[in-house]
């Protein structure tokens, strides 16, 4: 069940982000959108965190190329690739893109239905990585409970030749004593 939650996610998320980030690199899905999100980053590269700090001013062109680019390509490493590092490496990623993106919203004094969808794909991003945890713990402790019962089926198995080995050299020992209690 979990693997059917664990793909679900990593599928539908991959393709929202892969979508999502288009609309940030060209305007050939939505202009509106895409003339909307360069206002925007606009404003969130004069609140890049340590810009201050660093006296550092960041091009919201960019910017905004560089968070469409790693959403592209976290989304495909999620729908896409089979690698279980991968995805948790494109989802880590995408966490801390999603708590930049709240940050930003939050610092340019936008109003909650603005700082909402980033802090919602963050808490799912987040639950996919704890399903991926949960899983992979599952799948650790059947294995070792399948190597412990391995292990008790071979000393059993051990236990069992040394018993015969033991009733074996009994009934040759009674044998013998038999044959020299008769030669008396």
């Amino acid at each position: 069940m979990a693997s059917i939650v664990l793909k679900s996610l990593s599928v539908l998320l991959g393709i929202f982000f892969i979508f999502v980030g288009t609309t940030k690199l060209t305007p050939k899905v939505s202009k509106e959108l895409h003339k909307d999100l360069r206002r925007e980053f606009a404003r969130y590269s004069k609140v890049f965190p340590l810009s201050q700090t660093l006296e550092f001013k960041i091009p919201s062109k960019w910017y905004r190329r560089t968070v469409g680019g790693l959403e592209v390509l976290c989304g495909f490493c999620l729908t896409f690739i089979p690698s279980k590092r991968i995805k948790q490496a494109a989802n880590l990623i995408l966490v801390v893109m999603m708590m930049f993106a709240t940050y930003n919203h939050w610092m340019v004094g936008d109003k909650f239905e603005r700082i909402a969808p980033s802090l919602v794909f963050f808490f799912m991003l987040t639950c996919r990585l704890i399903v991926e945890y949960q899983t992979k713990r599952k799948e650790k402790t059947d294995k070792q409970a399948v190597d412990k019962a391995a292990a008790g089926k071979a000393a059993n198995a051990s236990g069992t030749n040394a018993e015969n080995n033991a009733n074996a050299n009994n009934a040759n020992n009674v044998s013998v004593n038999d044959a020299k209690s008769k030669e008396d």
